[in-house]
């Protein structure tokens, strides 16, 4: 078992240069692949994740938000533990294609590759889901993209008796709805409706993503099939 010095070590090296792989490591401090991997992921927790495009260049003032909306949620858990967790839903939408090609980790094999594109058709999918899985998978009519009213419509019509039906008791608990800051989502009359509904919506930072799961374990595991 590597010493604590060692695991500091690997991960001031890791701050240095975050793009550094195993095997540098591994090499750097004379270990083998498996023992650093070990240090590096269950340690430290660290993960190679890709970096994304964000709308703009955080600023101090949304920095301190990020923290202070986190920190909020963490302290709610801590005060409230897993019951929190499961009267969260979570919604977003995504264009989803007719056909989506291969990605390159999916097609790496000794070929010729040709160049595929994605189809033309494309329908813009609006799912909520929980710690269970999907409640509502809501697919727009062709052409037609989410704005303020067909949202409205949809919280009322779709997903009240979706969640009365697949979540019993979720309702009388209130339910805790976590979407973007999109215009649909914070429209006049949205926020009527959710209040109408009684739902409550958890803080959500401007401009951050990253902080959005169906991001991470949804849309693109799925688009990855």
């Amino acid at each position: 078992m590597a010493s604590e010095t060692v695991k500091q070590q690997v991960e001031q090296r890791i701050r240095d240069y975050r793009r550094v792989t195993v095997d540098e490591i591994a090499a750097a401090f004379n270990m083998s692949h498996g023992s650093t991997y070990s240090i590096v992921h269950n340690d430290l927790w660290y993960r190679k994740v890709c970096s994304r495009w964000v709308p703009r260049q955080l600023s101090d003032d949304h920095k301190r938000a990020r923290q202070t909306i986190c920190q909020e949620h963490l302290d709610r858990h801590a005060r409230e533990g897993d019951a929190f967790l499961h009267r969260v839903v979570t919604e977003d939408e995504s264009w989803v294609y007719h056909y989506e090609p291969e990605s390159k980790r999916q097609s790496m094999q000794w070929n010729k590759k040709f160049k595929t594109q994605a189809s033309a058709g494309k329908v813009m999918l609006t799912i909520f889901w929980d710690v269970s899985g999907p409640i509502l998978v809501h697919f727009q009519e062709k052409g037609q993209t989410v704005i303020s009213a067909r949202y409205s419509d949809m919280l009322v019509s779709e997903l009240k008796p979706a969640i009365r039906s697949k979540c019993r008791g979720l309702l009388s608990k209130r339910v805790l709805l976590l979407h973007d800051n999109t215009h649909p989502h914070t429209a006049a009359h949205t926020v009527d409706t959710l209040c109408d509904s009684k739902f409550e919506v958890l803080k959500h930072p401007l401009y951050s993503p990253d902080l959005a799961p169906s991001d991470f374990h949804l849309f693109g595991p799925m688009k990855e099939r």
